[in-house]
Order: C-alpha cells, then structure tokens, then sequence
C-alpha cells in the first residue's frame, strides 16, 4: 500500500514557515500509481504509443552495437591482450545483472524515465535526481563519443576510397592538437533532425542500420575466422586479471544502450509485455555478437599489434584479405552502424530529460512537445550541448566517463528491484529477476567492482560532474519538484 500520512505527522515533517523538512524533501517518493496514471493521463497529449516488440528491440540494439566494438576494442586489446574475450564477458555479466532488474522495473513502472523514474519510486527524490544526473552524463556523453568514432570510420572510408584523409585540424578538438571534430558534431545535428522529423521516421530508419550493422559484423567474423591462428592466442592473459578488469570496465561502455528500451515506455503499445522481452532480447544478440567478434579479431591479428591504437577491424580485413574491398564494404557500414547509435541514444537522452521536466527538477520546456509528440525544445537544446562536446573531447575520456555514470545509475536500478520486492510484493510484475535478492545484489557488486577499477582521473571527474548536479538540485530542482507542492 502507498503511504499514508495523517495531518499531524504532514505538520511535525514540515520546517519553519510550512516548508518540508529537509529530509522529506530528500526521500520523498512518486508513488508507482502515479507513474503509471501520470504515463496514460499523457496518452493524446503527450508522447504517442505506436512501437512494438520488434520496433522496441531495434532501439536496444541499435542504441548498443555500436563504438564499443568498432572502435574502442582497438583500445582494450592492449591492456587485456588475448584475453579480453573474458573482458568482455566480465562488462556482460555485469550488464546482464542490470539488464535483468531493468526488464523487472520496465514491466512494473513502464514511465520514459527509465532508471531515474525507478529510482523515485523506491529511493527518494534525491537519489533520483542523482541518477537522472548519471544519465545526463550515460546518454550525453556517449553520443559524443559515439560522433567521434564514427568520424574516425568517415576518414577511414574516404581514405579507402581515394587515398585522401580529412586534415587533423577538422578531424580532433584542442586537446588533441586539432580545432574542432567537424564530422562528430555532424552526425549529431543530422540525427538531431532525423528525430525533429518525428519517431515513427526516425526509429523506421533506426532499423534499417541495425540490420545493416549486424550484417557487416557477421560478415567480419566469416571472413576473420579464416584467419584465426592458435598462436595468437598466447599468452592469453599477458596483464594477468588486472588488465581483464581494467579492459572489461572500459568495455562496458559497449554494453550501454540496452537500457534506451526502457525510456520509450510511454511509446510502446504495451510497454508491460513487450519491454521486458525487448530488451533480454536485445542483450543477448549483442553479447552473442561482441564475443565472435573479439575471438575473431585477436585470433586472426596478434594481439601486440593492437598497441598502436590504429588497428580497426576494417584495418584487419585488409590484412587478412590482402585487397581493401571488404575494409571499404566495413567502413561503409560501420558509418551507418555508428550513426544509429547516435540517433537511438539521442533519443534516449531527450526522454530522460521529459521526464524530469514533468516532475519538475529541470524546466518545463523540456517536457513541451509538438503535434508529432516530439519534445523539439528538448531535442534542440540536448542536440546542440552534445555537438559541442562532440566536436572539442576526445573518445577516450569520453567513453570512461559515459561507463562510471552508467554502472552507478545501474547500481541504483538493482537496488530498486530490492526495494519495490520487499515494500510492494503486491505490486503485478510481468517478468521477475530469477534468483532474487541474491542477484540483484550480485548487480549492484558487479557494477561497484567495474566502477573501482577505473582511474583516479576518471573518478575525479564523475566526483566534479556529481558536485554540479548537487548545486542544480538544491538550487533549483528541490524547490521546483512536482512534489514540493503537494
């Protein structure tokens, strides 16, 4: 049962001047029938249901086979050798755990604030906010990193093609040693107009990557797999677990994305069926696909060649081709496969933003939509932000920094599904975690080991990004809450 409060217990929780006392204000929770009633109350006004099982599961993938493994397993290779098969089976467990506790939260509360709806439900308005903050930095931050991976994969291809190159000057932000990253802040103004354009376009077009990705991948491990060698397999841990965990919390940015079904809740003909199955879905085709992949790179090129960090898979075909026919075929997918991400996950960042708005944390022009149900303020200003960071930072401290926000709003998501099993047993679920509490805690375990594998630096810039969001909070989201007025 939701909680009750009597007049006099609502007077001895307020402050001075009739104000809620600091600590309700903090803890105070939106009812998961409000969730759900706020979702159809909004039907005809708000965001438009139209999206099925398969419309849902294209999101997932299309939001998650992306820079992870076109790019940044250049990176990995070397701090994990061999082995970073395990390392990504270590980003897939963890992101397994999370996946299973999403697909509980999505079925129960199918609201398009994904983690941070879960997280008011259940946590309190502070940690909420905390999370929806973490998601500003997951989806934010991972489609500028995803814009500078597929500007890299455009200069590949047109170097392919016509032996020419873009000047590094358009190719890397300042601290690169360029001026701006023109085609990543590129990539994120066309998906930027592609979501203008209205969802039922763009996520149509959405599934037309997808399917070309997931071919260009197959045909990388049926060629690569030729090739593979017994030898290059040895020493298959030269770093020992230490680089397997260094290179699995690193690869954990190429599980992020599956999460994005779940914020086109309020979009889903019927969110409580098909979301839990959209997205155990799309994880396990993605899993599946990241490991042949990665078996089939290190097999097929050792491992120490990876060390330059300019090693691409389509840099591999060539190799084990000997002819640049099937790296140019690659490249050209890989630009549409990446372009995909940056649609989805743009998308994702503007329905987590929505549903702040709503609640009041943030302003109400980011929950004004238009006669598509398109947020286009919303969309507009989150576009331009992104295309900036897109064009100025490099993909390294990028994607690490995408991982920590990830694997900590993750965390809260596990906790949730704890919470909501031991208050509202009641509560009809569509699909429940199997081998609850025991996984869910095993969740939030697996995400804080990923999340203290990383560095310092990384540490200290998820520290600084959580102290602005506190200022925002207490400056203006306490006072502007939904709740506040209640």
């Amino acid at each position: 049962m939701v909680d009750q409060k009597t007049p006099a217990d609502a007077a001895a929780s307020r402050g001075r001047g009739g104000a809620p006392a600091i600590r309700e204000r903090l803890t105070r929770r939106k009812p998961v029938e409000e969730l759900v009633a706020e979702t159809q109350a909004a039907e005809g006004t708000g965001l438009q249901r139209h999206m099925g099982f398969w419309q849902l599961s294209m999101i997932g993938i299309g939001a998650t086979l992306g820079t992870g493994i076109f790019v940044v397993l250049g990176e990995a290779v070397p701090v994990a050798g061999p082995a970073v098969i395990l390392s990504f089976v270590l980003a897939g467990l963890t992101a397994l755990f999370s996946a299973l506790a999403y697909a509980e939260m999505a079925g129960m509360i199918p609201a398009s604030g994904s983690a941070y709806s879960y997280s008011y439900a259940t946590i309190g308005e502070f940690m909420a906010w905390v999370c929806g903050w973490c998601l500003m930095l997951t989806y934010g931050v991972s489609v500028a990193a995803v814009g500078v991976g597929w500007g890299e994969y455009i200069n590949e291809l047109l170097h392919l093609t016509t032996g020419l190159s873009l000047p590094q000057a358009l190719l890397a932000g300042p601290m690169e040693g360029g001026l701006v990253n023109l085609p990543a802040a590129a990539v994120v103004l066309l998906s930027m107009f592609a979501l203008l354009g209205g969802v039922r376009e763009s996520s149509r077009l959405n599934a037309v990557m997808v399917v070309v990705k997931v071919a260009i991948l197959v045909m990388f491990v049926a060629i690569a797999v030729t090739a593979v060698q017994e030898g290059n397999f040895a020493p298959f841990m030269p770093m020992g677990m230490a680089g397997v965990s260094a290179a699995g919390a690193t690869l954990f940015f190429s599980y992020i994305g599956f999460d994005s079904v779940s914020t086109a809740s309020e979009e889903a003909r019927n969110p409580q069926r098909d979301l839990p199955r959209a997205i155990m879905f799309s994880m396990i085709l993605v899993t599946a696909i990241y490991c042949l992949v990665a078996f089939a790179a290190v097999g097929a090129f050792n491992w120490t060649g990876f060390a330059d960090g300019e090693t691409s898979l389509a840099g591999i075909l060539t190799k084990v081709t000997g002819t640049p026919v099937w790296a140019v075929v690659f490249a050209a997918g890989a630009v549409l496969a990446l372009a995909s991400v940056v649609l989805v996950v743009l998308y994702s960042q503007t329905r987590i933003l929505y549903a702040m708005s709503r609640d009041g944390l943030i302003p109400a022009a980011f929950s004004e939509v238009d006669a598509k149900g398109t947020p286009c303020i919303n969309t507009l200003v989150t576009s331009l932000v992104i295309a900036v960071l897109a064009a100025l930072v490099p993909l390294g401290p990028l994607a690490d920094a995408t991982s920590i926000g990830t694997l900590f709003a993750f965390a809260l998501v596990n906790v949730a599904v704890l919470v909501l099993r031991r208050t509202r047993p009641d509560l009809p679920r569509a699909f429940r975690v199997p081998g609850a509490p025991v996984t869910p805690v095993l969740g939030v375990l697996a995400c804080a080991f990923l999340m203290f594998s990383m560095s310092l630096s990384v540490w200290l810039a998820f520290l600084a990004w959580l102290a602005v969001g506190f200022a925002v909070y207490f400056g203006y989201g306490m006072r502007r809450s939904a709740l506040e007025r209640v």
